[in-house]
């Protein structure tokens, strides 16, 4: 029987897991390529044939999504299978529709058919969008779990931008495994707090390895989710953060309607600085559509060191990438804490950008006086450098989840802004993983 041809849409993570749980030993389907967006500069490679298996001895080449229309006609495409997440429902739509008009079916997997099932207990934190506070939730998870004498290793969705051979399977426990591992300024957002915290983060791209891996050394796993996207496993506890900040956003979005759909517990997260109203209506479209699921109410306040230095400055606020891109935010806890401490200015970081730095202000046009800390690339690095050492000003807000003076060196005074999970009223996250999981 012919082998169904078929293209995974992608953008280095999601990709990689359908086709290692789907079409990897398929004798049906054959993947004639990825192809690759969001992420710069992660097109161009090939998945290899040591992670593609025995139906691929070449690998799989991956290509940017623009050539898509014309790898549908190169490879007489059968189906494209959408495979990333943080995007619109129109704009998931128009890719859809270009992919049928030139011939080819449309497909979107399953929860069930890509969930693995884990021998231990899993507890995930998903959200609704990019930048809504998943990781200080799943780090006050770690914190309950911990104190009831729970083992906890963090598995963390996949960042593998580098050389995906040695990124089959990787653990994290100190700052030197970082550095082994050559991270990234957005890998080290993600796995620093949770070393800092004394917790094992597992990655990689083969998710199957990895949860045999994380299940040797941990009573329980804990999905630390990434953009909006759906866990990896089956979980017996889905927390689901969504966004005062951006209400309406949690039904606009693929995956993060299907996550909310799923939710065990919601948190209403930033209360403390939201819109009451926008929390009301928040509260009224979780009841709706997941009446089931547990409320938790949330704030994320600022930790600052010496605020006071704000007053009167001229300040650079540099925020998460990934939250500010295609997250959408149009501002942080970095513009927060300019406001609130009375900065005489917040300087527009565009007419200094080098680089890649400055495509990402071309691309991302909704950004502002806002600089986003890209760092997927050493490469990338240099050029956010080489950025905030041009502008002209008083004081760098460094408002990412690592202190971004580890990995670069700025030549002017800087203020580290934080924030960490800090629930509201009742029920607080205990008592609701209490009632779902019996985990704790």
């Amino acid at each position: 029987m012919e082998r169904k041809k078929i293209i995974i849409m992608g953008a280095a993570g999601r990709d990689f897991h359908n086709f290692n749980t789907v079409y990897r030993d398929n004798p049906e389907a054959e993947v004639v390529c990825f192809t690759a967006t969001q992420i710069p500069d992660i097109e161009g490679r090939t998945y290899p044939a040591k992670l593609a298996g025995k139906l691929y001895p070449n690998g799989i080449p991956i290509y940017a999504e623009e050539d898509l229309p014309q790898l549908i006609e190169k490879y007489d495409v059968d189906e494209v299978v959408f495979s990333y997440s943080d995007i619109s429902h129109v704009d998931l739509m128009h890719k859809a529709s270009m992919v049928l008009a030139k011939g080819a079916d449309f497909k979107l997997l399953g929860f069930d058919t890509t969930a693995l099932k884990s021998s231990k207990p899993v507890i995930s934190v998903c959200a609704i969008r990019t930048g809504v506070g998943k990781s200080q939730t799943t780090r006050r998870v770690a914190r309950l779990l911990e104190a009831a004498g729970k083992k906890v290793a963090v598995i963390r969705h996949p960042m593998p931008y580098g050389n995906l051979e040695e990124q089959i399977w990787q653990r994290f426990a100190t700052y030197e495994d970082l550095d082994k591992h050559k991270c990234t300024i957005e890998e080290r957002e993600e796995y620093e707090p949770h070393i800092d915290q004394g917790i094992v983060v597992y990655a990689g791209v083969d998710y199957a390895e990895i949860l045999k891996r994380a299940e040797e050394e941990a009573d329980v796993i804990l999905w630390d989710g990434g953009n909006n996207d759906v866990p990896f496993y089956h979980t017996d506890c889905h927390i689901v953060l969504v966004d005062p900040h951006r209400p309406g956003h949690e039904m606009l979005y693929h995956p993060g309607e299907t996550n909310l759909r799923m939710a065990d517990i919601v948190v209403i997260n930033k209360i403390d600085t939201a819109d009451p109203k926008n929390v009301d209506r928040l509260r009224n479209t979780v009841r709706e559509v997941c009446p089931k699921a547990i409320i938790v109410e949330a704030a994320s306040p600022l930790i600052v060191d010496n605020p006071q230095e704000i007053t009167g400055k001229r300040v650079l606020v540099i925020e998460d990438g990934p939250t500010l891109t295609h997250g959408e935010m149009p501002y942080g806890a970095g513009m927060i804490a300019a406001r609130k401490w009375g900065a005489a200015e917040t300087i527009d970081p565009r007419p200094w950008a080098v680089g890649s730095i400055k495509q990402t202000f071309e691309t991302y046009t909704h950004i502002g006086s806002l600089l986003p800390a890209m760092g997927y690339s050493p490469k990338q690095v240099k050029e956010l450098e080489e950025t905030v050492n041009r502008i002209d000003c008083d004081l760098v807000i460094i408002a990412t989840p690592i202190d971004l003076r580890r990995v670069m060196k700025i030549d002017k005074p800087t203020l580290r802004v934080r924030y960490e999970l800090q629930e509201v009223g009742t029920p607080n996250l205990e008592d609701a993983i209490k009632r779902v999981g019996g985990i704790l």
